[in-house]
């Protein structure tokens, strides 16, 4: 059953997490934080996580926001 699960997800599912790790990057919060357990999710909700903590040092904020499509 788990690893179905880790396969259970689509455009829209990546894009939220991706979404969801980019506003965690720019809060600074722990990358221990990601709500998700899947592989492939969790690699989604890494690199927005990596793209809001790296927004955050180069004083980019949140109007970067405008960059996630």
């Amino acid at each position: 059953m788990a690893n179905q699960l880790s396969l259970n997800w689509n455009l829209e599912t990546l894009n939220k997490a991706y979404r969801q790790g980019y506003m965690a990057g720019l809060l600074n919060l722990a990358r221990e934080k990601c709500p998700y357990r899947g592989d492939v999710v969790v690699a989604a909700w890494e690199a927005g996580w990596e793209d809001g903590i790296s927004a955050t040092a180069q004083g980019e904020g949140t109007s970067s926001q405008d960059k996630i499509a």
